[in-house]
C-alpha cells in the first residue's frame, strides 16, 4: 500500500518520541579515583637478573609503558648487585610513576643459599618500592602462570609469547622481563574480580 509523503512524514514524527537514547557503556574500574589510567610495576627478583615490567591499564589492551632486566655480572658483589637493583628500581619509579606493584612471592628452594641469595634480591627491590610509596602484592609463580596462560606450570616461553600477545608487542620480552610483566598483568586482572583471589599485601 502506497503513502503519501505527508502520511510518511507523520508517521515519522509518531515514532520520534519513542526512540530510546543509547545507554552509554559501564565504566570499568581500569581508572583510579583521580581518572589517570593506573600504571602498574611488575618485579621478578633475582641477584643476577631482576625483571620488571611496567603497564598502563587501558581498553581494550594494558600496554607496556617499560621493560627490562637489571643484570648484574657473575663478578660482582652481593651488595653491588642489590645496590644496583635498588637504584635501577628507583629510577624506573620515579620515571613512569606507579602507585602499584606486583613482585613474585616466595617460593619453595631445596637449596638453602639459593633461598637466601633470592631473600637478598627481593628485599632489595622491596626497599626501593616502599620508599616511593608504592602498594606491594605478592603473588605465586603458579598464580601468575594460571592467570596469564591458563596452566599453573606453564614453561617461561608460553609465558613470554602470551604476555606479547596481551601487550601487543612486537616480539616476546627477555625471559625476566616477560615475567615481570606477567606479574603486571595478573594484577590487573586480579583487581578487577571483586576481590576474588586478591593477591596478598606486603
Amino acid at each position: 500500500m502506497a503513502i503519501t509523503p505527508r502520511q510518511f512524514e507523520q508517521m515519522q514524527a509518531r515514532l520520534g518520541g519513542s526512540k530510546r537514547s543509547p545507554v552509554p557503556a559501564p565504566e570499568t574500574s581500569l581508572r583510579t579515583v583521580s581518572g589517570k589510567s593506573q600504571i602498574i610495576i611488575g618485579v621478578d627478583p633475582s641477584l643476577r637478573g631482576t625483571g620488571f615490567g611496567v603497564i598502563q591499564a587501558g581498553r581494550p589492551f594494558a600496554r607496556a609503558l617499560a621493560h627490562g632486566t637489571i643484570v648484574c655480572p657473575a663478578g660482582w658483589e652481593h651488595s653491588r648487585c642489590l645496590a644496583k637493583i635498588a637504584q635501577t628500581l628507583r629510577e624506573v619509579v620515579s620515571l613512569h610513576r606507579p602507585t602499584v606493584c606486583a613482585i613474585e612471592g616466595l617460593f619453595y628452594a631445596q637449596n638453602l643459599q639459593t633461598a637466601l641469595i633470592m631473600g637478598e634480591a627481593r628485599g632489595a627491590a622491596l626497599v626501593a618500592l616502599a620508599e616511593a610509596g608504592l602498594e606491594i602484592f605478592e603473588i605465586a609463580p603458579r598464580k601468575v602462570k594460571q592467570s596469564i596462560v591458563g596452566y599453573g606450570a606453564a614453561q617461561k616461553s608460553a609465558v613470554g609469547k602470551m604476555v606479547q600477545r596481551l601487550l601487543q608487542l612486537p616480539e616476546p620480552p627477555a625471559p625476566d622481563a616477560a615475567d615481570a610483566l606477567a606479574l603486571a598483568l595478573a594484577h590487573l586482572q586480579a583487581s578487577h574480580r571483586f576481590g576474588l583471589g586478591a593477591p596478598k599485601k606486603v
